[in-house]
């Protein structure tokens, strides 16, 4: 009675802000800038495609099975990722995703061939899928929950400073020449990657990973550093060895068991599996990432015809791409997950209503008037901002914070391996698409497809905000759910 009473008391206290822990944020950056690796790959191939067609003479087919190859490739590192980094860590699995990137950005980079090019996108592409999966998860299971939403949004940031990156090296080196700019272009990757590899070995270890393998002394020590006080410690450690509920922490588990309760999940985890995979399918269905691959060739048909021009304006949209997404981490544990989710999906919905005006115009004309072309220059930039304030930093926060403790790594794979597979989907039927039905039709698909997300998101992913990973069982269940499942799912 007395524990309701002073429970009450906290909850009726005017929330404060949040103190942001510099121990978890050091952590959260360092498990971040892996996801710089990806986000220079999109942005840069953006641009060495145009060289790359060039000087190895190769189709508009061929190009799209380049560019969407690695998403499709980075399906294998997913899958594998959660079991992976319940055997061995979340540490390592990071080095080894950074690892495998940089083996494949020098095979790309020294590529005699289109072949040899396609055997390092398949390389590179597993380090991406290993790199999606861990960051956030990592992020999440080390930070606090008043500011969780900040730290695990940070991989999102990075990827997008990662693409502006690609950007302005396009741009640097596009008066190369072409037999060797593209080579830079992808090989420069290898530079990041090694450096990356390293400061993760200066990052703790997951708790919540050393509480299930049985260290609890190593994980109370990494819970007091990236905790405002002991107290906070022992409380967060407290929960977290409840949550581990039947699982016996052990030297010896390796995660088993997982994928058949997956497969044969309970109401409320078919409905965290529903809201992940469903966040996961629509940020890739939104064509996101095809509209960042192939936004040279979108401008392209829309009358800037310069290569160097071109790759101008896609920097400007890198810089509103991640400006954006910066404004998103910073508000999104005021806010919470789902207004900042449903206002990105209404705004990009928008913009590519507009853009699909815009192409459609310029398409029925001779003459490209600069105010049709500005139309979709901005269009362009509105859709990847609001990407960048919604979908693309939330779809990391809330897939790697719903599922269960014993689940989340490779709950977590599974709802990313989906998000890999719409991707190299999309990337790989965009220009096909675009052929059939014109770039205004893909445009205007694609804002139908952001319709029925925001319809989606407002129906079946209920708010997180400051909640810890303990506590969000509860969002998922119903009154009948809270006392037929307390003890068959534990958080």
């Amino acid at each position: 009675m007395d524990e309701d009473k002073v429970r009450t008391q906290i909850e009726s206290q005017p929330p404060k802000k949040a103190p942001l822990n510099k121990y978890a944020l050091a952590c959260a950056l360092l498990a971040s800038t892996n996801s710089i690796l990806l986000g220079y790959d999109i942005g840069v191939m953006s641009g060495a495609v145009l060289f790359i067609k060039e000087n190895l003479k190769i189709s508009s087919y061929q190009m799209e099975i380049l560019v969407g190859s690695l998403n499709v490739c980075s399906l294998i590192g997913a899958l594998a990722s959660g079991k992976t980094s319940d055997m061995i860590g979340r540490r390592y699995t990071i080095i080894l995703s950074a690892t495998t990137f940089l083996i494949g950005s020098l095979l790309m980079g020294f590529a005699p061939s289109y072949p040899s090019l396609m055997a390092g996108r398949v390389v590179a592409g597993i380090g991406v899928g290993y790199s999606l999966m861990i960051a956030p998860v990592y992020t999440a299971e080390v930070s606090p929950a008043m500011t969780r939403g900040l730290l695990t949004s940070l991989p999102e940031v990075f990827i997008n400073v990662g693409i502006l990156l690609g950007y302005i090296f396009n741009y640097a080196l596009a008066d190369l020449p072409h037999h060797i700019n593209w080579r830079l272009m992808l090989g420069l990757a290898a530079i990041p990657a090694i450096a990356i590899g390293y400061g993760v070995l200066q990052m703790p270890e997951s708790p919540r990973w050393l509480i299930m393998k049985g260290s609890i002394e190593e994980a109370k020590r990494v819970l007091r550093k990236t905790s405002d006080n002991d107290d906070e410690a022992d409380l967060r450690l407290e929960e977290i060895i409840k949550a581990a509920g039947s699982t016996t922490p052990s030297n010896n588990w390796k995660g088993q068991g997982v994928w058949k309760e997956l497969l044969r999940p309970t109401r409320p985890l078919r409905r965290i599996l529903v809201a992940a995979i469903g966040i996961n399918f629509f940020m890739q269905a939104s064509g996101n990432d095809a509209v960042v691959y192939y936004t040279p060739s979108v401008f392209n048909a829309a009358g800037i015809h310069n290569h160097k021009g071109l790759i101008a304006v896609t920097i400007v949209m890198g810089i509103a791409k991640t400006s954006f997404c910066v404004v998103s981490a910073l508000f999104l544990d005021n806010f919470g997950r789902r207004p900042m989710l449903l206002l990105g999906t209404i705004g990009m919905a928008v913009s590519l209503a507009g853009l699909g005006l815009g192409s459609m115009y310029l398409r029925n004309v001779n003459h490209k008037p600069p105010w049709a072309i500005a139309l979709c220059v901005v269009a362009v930039c509105a859709d990847v901002s609001f990407f960048s304030i919604g979908l693309g930093p939330i779809t990391w926060v809330y897939s790697s914070e719903i599922f269960p403790i014993t689940l989340r790594a490779q709950g977590t794979s599974l709802a990313v391996s989906v998000n890999r597979l719409v991707s190299g989907a999309v990337a790989m039927t965009f220009l096909t698409i675009s052929n059939k039905i014109t770039f205004a039709g893909t445009f205007f698909l694609l804002c139908g497809v952001m319709v029925l997300a925001t319809i989606f998101f407002y129906f079946f992913l209920p708010e997180t905000k400051g909640k810890s990973l303990e506590e969000i069982l509860a969002i998922f269940e119903d009154k009948k759910d809270n006392i037929a499942n307390k003890e068959t799912i534990k958080w």
